[in-house]
């Protein structure tokens, strides 16, 4: 893997693992979250513009993961609101590739190499690290965390088609535009307008800028190598945040908690060879 590539995983695995931690410690979750959407779908909208190419077949892919998307943003911002990150990130992260590779076993008949299958049961081993010893309340969190898991598995799903019909750029901008303003029409409905007055701040909008930034990071790495290697650093991103969680968030990280990550992030690696 060339140097400039791993650079711009591991960029993106810190601007991802960012806008996390930013949206987690913020005194009202879901308003930051609105105004993040809508910082990063402002500022970026000029560059789609730039490199605007969207053909008539990707706009049922775009309404579908729109839709997953919004329902993945409301699920975040409701975790972020009543559970640790430390909890929710490695687990709904983690997830989700084995998700995505039970689809592909399950819904398109493909095979699973004794490395994948291992990876699978890395990702389990860790998720009951990260999840401890703790009491019914838990198992709540692990299921929001799970949901979360699921929309990124579909939506990933999708916009792995759904994109050979438009620029990265522009897929990634017409998709957000409908979830930002689904996001923020639900938020101000439900009496949180000044709210989001209160959170629109610099960390916000560099939240939002991070959410896209993160996006053609990855972009760039993959054209300089292959999608495994920087699918498998890019999950980096997973300890990052779950290490930070602590002296940023004030989070009680355990060495349990922060090795079930470390074994998530493994069992990641190993779904991708």
């Amino acid at each position: 893997m060339p140097l400039s590539a791993l650079a711009l995983a591991l960029g993106a695995a810190f601007l991802h693992a960012f806008w996390n931690l930013v949206l987690a410690r913020a005194r009202d979750v879901e308003a930051a979250t609105a105004v993040a959407l809508v910082a990063g779908v402002v500022v970026f909208a000029p560059v789609a513009a730039l490199g605007w190419r969207a053909e008539r077949e990707v706009w049922p892919f775009l309404v579908a993961t729109s839709l997953l998307q919004l329902v993945y943003f409301l699920l975040l911002a409701t975790a972020y609101g009543r559970a640790e990150l430390s909890f929710v990130y490695p687990i709904a992260r983690g997830s989700a590739p084995v998700l995505v590779l039970l689809a592909g076993v399950v819904l398109l008949s493909e095979g699973a190499s004794v490395a994948q299958i291992g990876g699978v049961l890395l990702v389990a081993g860790g998720v009951l690290l990260v999840r401890g010893l703790r009491g019914p309340a838990a198992a709540g969190d692990l299921a929001l965390a799970l949901s979360i898991a699921a929309c990124i598995a579909a939506y990933t799903l999708l916009d792995q088609r759904g994109v050979r019909y438009a620029s990265p750029v522009v897929y990634q901008e017409l998709s957000m535009i409908p979830v930002t303003i689904g996001f923020l029409v639900l938020t101000v409905a439900r009496g949180r307008r000044q709210a989001v007055r209160e959170a629109i701040g610099p960390l916000t909008i560099a939240a939002g800028l991070a959410t896209f930034g993160a996006y053609i990071l990855v972009l760039a790495a993959l054209s300089r190598a292959p999608a495994a290697s920087v699918a498998a650093v890019r999950e980096s991103s997973v300890v990052i945040a779950t290490a930070l969680a602590a002296p940023l968030l004030g989070e009680r990280v355990g060495a349990s908690r922060l090795a079930g990550a470390v074994v998530v992030v493994a069992g990641v690696v190993l779904l991708t060879l």
